[in-house]
């Protein structure tokens, strides 16, 4: 009798773990990615969600005209009227057929190189801007580094392939990243269909190419979407940074050396994993206190607090495992100003790490009095010498003046 009982007892535990385990939501599978290489990032933190061959230098084709773009933003006015020279009109590739000698203002050219993809505009914008492509090329590699892409090198504002023109679909994510917290930047790659005006263009040579189509076709199919650009050359294959946001989270999904319509399928599902197997968990709120640290010299601890908040992603459905790192900076000494960075708090999980924050200083830190002794007994020092002097000084005045002797009578 015990054994059946013993036997009831077993079947029951293993249904209800089976019923346990069905109402578990399980986790999205990691996509299969038909591109050679892909990254999706959190537009937010930074954070890398996915990757394949992110770190292998790459050709870009078009999107290379993000990077293109952000230049020409920070460095003109949409407003300023560009000349477009003769070199710009012989471009081979994708073009709206501008004209040697047009008068067109920045703020379409834009429009053209990032909805169209418009290769003569490109080299319109790079002209006007640096003076030359070369020059132009100088000022890319300069902003790629600064924004921490360092393993690219950018030849043509365009992207028509070059042996020394790549990057890395890393790198390309950081680009894009840092140019979709422009607000004019992500008005024109949101923008589906434009209207452009070339009043100076010669129209006996047919009507000029003044609306304009977005290429990326995520605009009407993807839920959220909002950019970013496509890119296509025999060399690179087929290119995609496609963003997407839903409620406050937005990410940025890189794909390089796809094949026909796969690079759309890859962008859909790298997103849907994005939203779907990750959770935002706030780490750290801004001005949250860390820590109080002694500093040298200091008359009080200086009070260490977040500079910014942080969200990490982690596996939906799972328990955050992560451990914080305060990490100071070294040879911390009074006085100290209330803002002044003191160091990083450093976020990890599973062995790497998800993000950092910057640590500030909560309150003013004045010298100690006690740790102002030396300079006290300095000047203690340097007083004594002086009156010293002083002294030795006004005897001497008083030995050089001459006697009169009195005589008495």
């Amino acid at each position: 009798m015990r054994r059946w009982w013993l036997i009831f007892f077993c079947c029951l535990m293993l249904l209800l773990a089976e019923e346990a385990r069905a109402a578990s939501p399980a986790s999205p599978p990691t996509p299969q990615v038909t591109g050679k290489a892909a990254v999706l990032m959190d537009a937010r933190n930074g954070q890398i969600l996915y990757e394949k061959n992110a770190d292998q230098p790459m050709y870009p084709a078009s999107t290379t005209k993000i990077l293109t773009a952000i230049i020409a933003l920070e460095r003109s006015r949409l407003d300023e009227v560009v000349t477009v020279s003769r070199k710009a009109t012989l471009v081979e590739g994708s073009a709206i057929g501008l004209q040697e000698g047009e008068r067109v203002t920045m703020e379409d050219l834009l429009y053209a190189l990032l909805l169209a993809s418009a290769n003569d505009a490109a080299v319109a914008i790079a002209e006007n801007v640096a003076g030359s492509v070369p020059a132009f090329a100088t000022l890319m590699n300069e902003k790629a580094r600064s924004i921490g892409a360092k393993e690219s090198n950018f030849r043509n504002p365009n992207g028509l392939p070059d042996p020394q023109h790549y990057t890395t679909a890393h790198d390309l994510a950081l680009i894009a990243r840092y140019a979709m917290q422009n607000p004019t930047f992500r008005t024109i790659v949101s923008t589906r269909l434009k209207q452009i005006h070339r009043p100076d263009a010669d129209r006996s040579k047919g009507p000029p190419q003044e609306h304009l189509w977005n290429h990326n076709r995520l605009l009407s199919s993807y839920e959220g979407a909002i950019g970013i650009k496509t890119g296509y050359t025999v060399e690179a294959g087929q290119c995609l940074i496609a963003a997407a946001r839903r409620g406050n989270r937005e990410l940025i999904a890189v794909i390089m050396k796809s094949q026909g319509a796969a690079v759309y399928s890859d962008a859909r599902s790298l997103l849907d994993y994005g939203f779907s197997a990750f959770t935002p968990v706030k780490m750290v709120d801004r001005g949250e206190k860390i820590s109080s640290y002694s500093v040298t010299g200091g008359a009080e601890k200086v009070e260490v607090v977040a500079g910014n908040s942080l969200f990490v992603n982690l596996p939906a459905g799972r328990e955050p495992s992560v451990e914080r790192q305060v990490v100071m900076h070294r040879d911390l000494k009074a006085p100290i100003t209330r803002g002044q960075e003191l160091g990083e708090l450093v976020i990890t999980g599973e062995g790497k790490e998800l993000g950092r924050v910057e640590l500030v200083a909560a309150n003013d830190v004045k010298v100690s009095a006690i740790r102002r002794w030396p300079v006290w007994l300095l000047g203690a020092l340097v007083l004594v010498v002086f009156l010293r002097l002083r002294k030795i000084m006004v005897r001497r005045r008083l030995r050089r003046q001459p006697r009169y002797l009195r005589y008495l009578r």
